[in-house]
């Protein structure tokens, strides 16, 4: 079932064609990329997904509705983690709910069964500070599904993380991904990342063209996929599109 789309996503700055359009669509349950090089676009489309700048033309439909220029519709996590220090972690996950207007004590009581489900169990009553990197993008993410409606847009999660790190998380969000159902279009200037974690990716290129492929592998994909010529071949792919 489609629960996201942007029709003919037309957005110049100046004179400076940056979206052509750009059209997209999400389906429940998917992980959708967004590739490109700088410039290609892609940070500014998902600003238009999300509501927070304006299209030029075009419109997003989220679950048929019309959200165009409509911020706060979907939820949107940026790529530094953003959290406050001098919160607790369980204080700045439920922030969203609280200022929607929940309790404290009813917004601690929702998300306090989904800190086994993201990996941070016992985390709670601690401060940002006392986290890692990867524990940090993990109540992040956390927050960011207790305020969508289903539906999440990700500019560059997991950049900010090694690469050691990056891989475990990556394990991690597949699996995390596949128990809470949630639809989801990220950002990522990673290729392998983009092929690691998306079931379809949009490439942008620097002449506001798009094109899609469909990652066709089954979850929970196997450990070694990176180092499978099924994963190779989708990489030579992009990188010839990407020229």
């Amino acid at each position: 079932m489609e629960v996201l789309k942007a029709e003919k996503i037309n957005k110049s700055f100046d004179d400076n064609v940056v979206l052509k359009d750009a059209c997209i669509t999400l389906n429940e349950g998917e992980i959708v990329g967004l590739l490109g090089v700088s410039g290609s676009g892609k940070s500014t489309l998902l600003n238009i997904l999300s509501g927070i700048i304006s299209p030029d033309s075009g419109r997003v439909l989220l679950k048929g509705e019309d959200v165009t220029s409509k911020p706060g519709k979907i939820s949107y996590m940026l790529q530094k983690d953003l959290l406050f220090e001098y919160r607790r972690v369980i204080d700045n996950v439920t922030l969203p709910l609280v200022l929607g207007g929940m309790s404290k004590k009813e917004a601690r009581k929702k998300a306090n069964p989904l800190f086994e489900t993201f990996g941070i169990d016992g985390t709670q009553m601690q401060y940002p500070g006392e986290l890692s990197g990867g524990m940090r993008q993990r109540a992040a993410l956390l927050r960011t599904y207790l305020s969508s409606n289903g539906v999440a847009l990700l500019d560059e999660p997991f950049s900010a993380l090694d690469t050691i790190t990056k891989s475990k998380i990556h394990t991690w969000y597949l699996d995390v991904m596949e128990n809470i159902n949630l639809s989801t279009v990220f950002v990522t200037h990673d290729i392998d990342e983009a092929i690691l974690l998306s079931d379809r990716i949009y490439i942008l290129t620097s002449g506001n063209h798009m094109q899609e492929i469909v990652i066709d592998e089954p979850k929970p994909r196997s450990a070694d996929f990176d180092l499978t010529e099924k994963f190779l071949s989708y990489k030579r792919k992009i990188v010839e599109i990407l020229k």
